[in-house]
């Protein structure tokens, strides 16, 4: 009997720079499976018909990025635990009529700090720039590691306290001091892990973080990939170590295939072949 093609695809708006069909259609390879995976456009105020549509085209299963995380979260009838924290969807699965939102984007940042980059979080002190749905998506799953500290800050501060707010009963529940800190006042503190998820490396913008934030033994991460940021050019100014975002949408998208094809696909081999190209 010939193995049905399953339908998978990624939706957003932009979308041609999206590296998940690439992804995708490696991982199906190595795990033979007979898979096509398309970039969808969707127009800013038709995501939930761009949605439907695709579900009567007998889609199995979509990827979602920006913009559209939150209306995917609304749209979803059921949600993981990571979707029903974060308020926010990148993964739906379709089954039996129902639309199940999953959010990997937790799961793969930290499987691309603990596995590709060796950094325990355990017992680390963390901070995380930035406080719009990246920050928010992988505040839980950081959390799970048990850091003694984890620090939030954003230009706009009020945001980094609703996500505080937001998040303290999950912190305490982990024993983890959540706290929030005025860019200004951050070199006044010390950092094992220095966390990017601003927009402004899109850009090319400033973060007006100090030097001092900065040091030998820290890890400075950035969630944008593609191109070496602000951040990273000033982190690596003061000797820290650096990466960029690739090993996380790797891993996330690794979460989201286990999910759809319940394979756990190998990482090592597709961040690489992303970094050469």
């Amino acid at each position: 009997m010939t193995e049905l093609k399953k339908h998978f695809a990624v939706i957003g708006n932009p979308i041609h720079h999206s590296l998940s069909p690439q992804i995708h259609t490696a991982f199906a390879k190595e795990a033979g499976l007979l898979i096509d995976y398309e970039a969808v456009l969707s127009p800013l105020n038709q995501f939930k018909q761009t949605v439907q549509t695709l579900i009567t085209k007998k889609l199995n299963g979509a990827n979602v990025t920006l913009p559209f995380k939150k209306e995917a979260y609304e749209l979803a009838s059921s949600h993981s635990n990571h979707a029903k924290i974060a308020k926010a969807v990148n993964t739906f699965e379709f089954k039996e009529g129902e639309i199940i939102g999953h959010n990997t984007d937790g799961i793969g940042l930290v499987r691309d700090l603990e596995q590709n980059l060796h950094v325990n979080l355990n017992s680390k002190k963390i901070l995380i720039i930035g406080a719009g749905g990246a920050a928010e998506g992988v505040v839980y799953s950081i959390l799970e590691k048990k850091p003694t500290e984890l620090t939030l800050t954003n230009r706009t501060i009020e945001k980094s306290n609703m996500i505080q707010n937001k998040m303290n009963e999950y912190a305490k529940s982990f024993d983890v001091s959540l706290n929030v800190v005025e860019i200004v006042k951050l070199p006044h503190h010390y950092f094992d892990v220095i966390i990017n998820a601003t927009s402004a490396s899109l850009s090319d913008g400033d973060l007006n973080i100090d030097n001092k934030v900065f040091h030998e033994d820290s890890l400075a991460y950035d969630m944008m990939y593609g191109k070496e940021t602000n951040f990273i050019k000033q982190a690596r100014s003061q000797a820290s170590q650096t990466s960029d975002g690739i090993g996380m949408l790797v891993e996330q998208a690794a979460e989201a295939f286990y999910i759809w094809h319940h394979i756990k696909p190998q990482t090592k081999t597709v961040i690489d072949l992303l970094r050469k190209n």
